[in-house]
């Protein structure tokens, strides 16, 4: 089991700088962010932490190619690679959609999936040969090319997937591994598995070879009740971005989350954290002390997880999104340790 630290990037950068070099310090896998418009520009706060690191690899997690021009997105991935000696990669998806409907984007008109599934298919030419010709149904090229060349010999390019079951079939044929955001449970990851095993046998490969993360909305810390009440604070704005098919294999009605939905939609935070109840929160996120989170990991690894990717909640972030003051809570840097220390220790082989 691999651990990595997601970010929202709405800290102070040197806050964020910071974090990353002790996320690189504790020998975390990677360090990823949201490629969005809402947050600081990821691909500049990581140029800079590529000069304060050694091994923490970085990238989008998730950047959108309906937003983002494919080609672009490789661009950057290419100098990121030489910055940092060969620590990019990139996760995929066809964006959050509060944020393309505030682009006036009908994400239901795009045919989301097969423009993904392109998108790949270019990046992974781009990256690999520094020029493309291609005709698709989404885009096209006509002999350009690029100087910006990886390190690496191959930059895993991944896709990210929630609902299924072709975007998780989609991850397995046609990238190097799935990050699944927002699921809590072993049903939610065993049925994500099983569409990623039948579209890596598509392909012929190996699906325990792949990159299958649980994106997922952590707070840990000494604190149970006090790391509980921040991701309280945070998962209604999270789940609004869940489907119904998700929120049921995460063991929560959707007919319970409309009202928060829809005072957070009409931005009356408070009346969405307090419609959040204990329940549900503790249903969609991993929050408590370490040995309740390292419990909630225990329960979905059987599925073949191989990667825990924490988005770290702290009382800054919760203060930042929704005002709200939730005091007891450790910082993104305490969160790290407690990680490194009691948390990331359980899934180390014997001999390394």
């Amino acid at each position: 089991m691999k651990f990595s630290y997601v970010m929202l990037p709405d800290y102070p950068l040197e806050e964020s700088l910071r974090a990353i070099r002790l996320a690189d310090e504790l020998g975390f896998h990677a360090c990823y962010a949201a490629d969005e418009t809402w947050h600081k520009d990821l691909w500049l706060l990581f140029a800079a932490a590529a000069q304060q690191t050694s091994r923490i690899r970085f990238g989008p997690s998730v950047s959108s190619v309906a937003l983002r021009e494919p080609t672009l997105i490789a661009q950057a991935t290419a100098t990121l690679d030489e910055l940092t000696g060969g620590r990019a990669e990139v996760v995929l998806s066809s964006g959050n959609f509060g944020l393309l409907a505030q682009y006036g984007m009908d994400w239901s008109k795009q045919k989301p999936l097969s423009r993904v599934i392109e998108a790949a298919k270019v990046i992974r030419t781009f990256l690999d040969d520094g020029a493309i010709t291609y005709e698709g149904e989404f885009f096209r090229y006509d002999g350009l090319f690029t100087f910006a060349r990886p390190v690496q010999e191959r930059v895993p390019v991944k896709l990210g997937a929630m609902r299924g079951p072709r975007s998780f079939q989609a991850s397995g044929e046609y990238s190097d591994g799935c990050h699944h955001a927002l699921s809590y449970t072993r049903e939610a990851y065993e049925y994500a598995a099983e569409h990623l095993r039948i579209g890596a046998e598509r392909a012929n490969k190996d699906w325990t070879t792949l990159d299958f993360g649980a994106w997922v909305v952590l707070a840990v810390g000494r604190d149970s009740a006090a790391a509980k009440d921040a991701a309280r604070s945070m998962v209604g704005i999270y789940a609004s971005s869940m489907p119904a098919e998700q929120l049921e294999r995460n063991g929560v009605d959707p007919a319970s989350l409309k009202p928060i939905i829809d005072a957070i939609a009409g931005g009356d935070l408070a009346q969405g954290i307090e419609l959040t109840t204990p329940e549900i929160a503790d249903k969609l996120s991993f929050a408590g002390t370490p040995q309740e989170v390292l419990e909630k990991i225990n329960a979905i690894e059987p599925a073949g997880v191989n990667h825990l990717i924490a988005a770290i909640t702290d009382a800054s972030l919760v203060k930042a999104f929704t005002g709200r003051s939730v005091p007891g809570v450790a910082t993104v840097e305490e969160q790290l340790r407690l990680l490194h220390d009691e948390v990331m220790p359980a899934f180390v082989s014997p001999g390394g």
